[in-house]
């Protein structure tokens, strides 16, 4: 009766060990998609600045790309490159990507965020009616915009202003207008000066480029700027580049200008991270009046660290997978591969180990009716058995049955035959008489 409870707990413990495999292969597989991350979500949400800038242009162009890819790219206008770096920063937002000017935030304010490489030039441009200016401190008492609260330009342009010592409203008229309204406005003379910040493309610097009556001020000491604010950089606007038949502008014009990065949370699926550098690498290769052709994208760090994805990007272009098979595809693959690592994890050990155990607990089998017949021996010479006793020697013939019923493997059936061989012994020790 022993031996059959302990034939019961024995199966009892395979099972437990099948289900405890099983579930460590689903907790494995679990943490594996969890940690790995290998499917990449189908939309994500960008920062844009308002309807008409040039940034939101830039959303529009990624977003045709990365659809192609079948990955929707929803455009979220804010007030502006500050406001974009805030809704960042919030988790909660659902903000995962923005195109950022140098300057606005650093990697203690922001930990959570990275860079994927400087995109294009960001200049801050100021126009002027009627005001030849040829210093910041001639702003002093005129009505200047300097962009709607939130955005660059008037983060900048407040901070430029407070150096030469025009940073209230008694010192000027700061109005926080859009570079439309700011545009529209210094052309009807109802403003004097405007700070404007945005790419060569950006519609209202075009505009107000080629405006009659309205001027684009040099930066005096523009070298002393970049010196005091590392992020900015000085560039030459060249005479005539606007308009070599008016002349626009008529001299070169010095300006200051910060790079924009591509800015993302730094838990953004890599495989939209790789989307986004390729796209990159289409809208921004291409040259332009401040940079040669290649020179952006760029490995630049301005003021969050690379992205180790961006990093990777830069040296080998993307993933084999993404490289070599279209998008969902290589993300199929991936997937499977993902879910081979926690599978081959649990199971290339076990597969070592379970024949050893198997052979153990085949061995162990064999050891316990070599255990019992053990103690029929002894009961047999004990001075207290009969060779007569009927249970004594039908307790013989049970364990000669379950023994030559028992399966074994091939390596261990001589030893079986042989613990049959002492057990027909015994029993014939047994049954016979004094």
């Amino acid at each position: 009766m022993n031996i059959l409870k302990s034939e019961q707990v024995n199966r009892r413990l395979i099972g437990i060990a099948a289900i405890s495999v099983a579930v460590l292969t689903a907790v494995a597989i679990w943490l594996t998609f969890s940690l790995l991350r290998p499917t990449p979500p189908r939309s994500v949400a960008m920062a844009i600045n308002p309807e008409g800038s040039f940034n939101a242009e830039l959303g529009n162009r990624y977003r045709e790309l990365l659809a192609r890819d079948g990955i929707e790219l929803r455009l979220v206008p804010s007030a502006g490159a500050v406001d974009s770096m805030a809704q960042l920063r919030n988790p909660k937002s659902g903000i995962s990507i923005a195109i950022i000017p140098g300057g606005i935030s650093n990697h203690q304010e922001s930990p959570g965020l990275v860079s994927l490489g400087t995109l294009f030039y960001e200049p801050l441009w100021l126009f002027s009616r009627g005001q030849h200016l040829e210093s910041l401190e001639q702003l002093r008492n005129l009505r200047i915009s300097i962009g709607p609260e939130g955005s660059a330009s008037h983060m900048l342009g407040l901070e430029l202003l407070a150096r030469v010592g025009v940073n209230d409203q008694k010192s000027a008229n700061l109005l926080p207008l859009t570079p439309q309204e700011s545009a529209a406005k210094l052309l009807n003379g109802d403003i004097d000066a405007s700070f404007l910040m945005g790419a060569w493309e950006t519609p209202a610097v075009q505009q107000l480029l080629l405006a009659k009556g309205i001027d684009l001020a040099s930066i005096r000491r523009a070298d002393a700027w970049a010196a005091l604010y590392p992020f900015l950089n000085k560039l030459v606007v060249p005479a005539g580049v606007a308009s070599m038949a008016e002349n626009r502008p008529p001299t070169d014009v010095l300006l200051i200008a910060p790079k924009a990065s591509l800015i993302v949370r730094d838990d953004l699926h890599p495989a939209i991270q790789y989307l986004l550098l390729e796209a990159a690498s289409k809208i921004h290769s291409g040259p332009g009046v401040f940079h040669k052709a290649g020179q952006f994208p760029a490995p630049e760090s301005m003021d969050l660290p690379l992205s180790t994805h961006a990093r990777q990007f830069y040296k080998t272009g993307p993933p084999f997978l993404q490289r070599n098979l279209p998008f969902w595809l290589a993300v199929l693959v991936q997937q499977v591969l993902v879910l081979l690592l926690p599978i081959v994890g649990v199971l290339y050990p076990l597969l070592r180990v379970s024949p050893k155990v198997f052979m153990s607990i085949q061995t162990r089998r064999v050891y316990r009716l070599y255990y019992e017949l053990r103690l029929l021996e002894r009961e047999l010479t004990s001075a207290g058995s009969t060779k007569d006793d009927k249970d004594f020697i039908g307790r013989f013939d049970q364990l000669e049955d379950r023994a030559s019923r028992l399966w074994v493997p091939p390596s261990l059936r001589p030893q079986l035959y042989e613990l049959r061989s002492h057990i027909r012994l015994v029993g014939e020790k047994a049954k016979t008489p004094h």
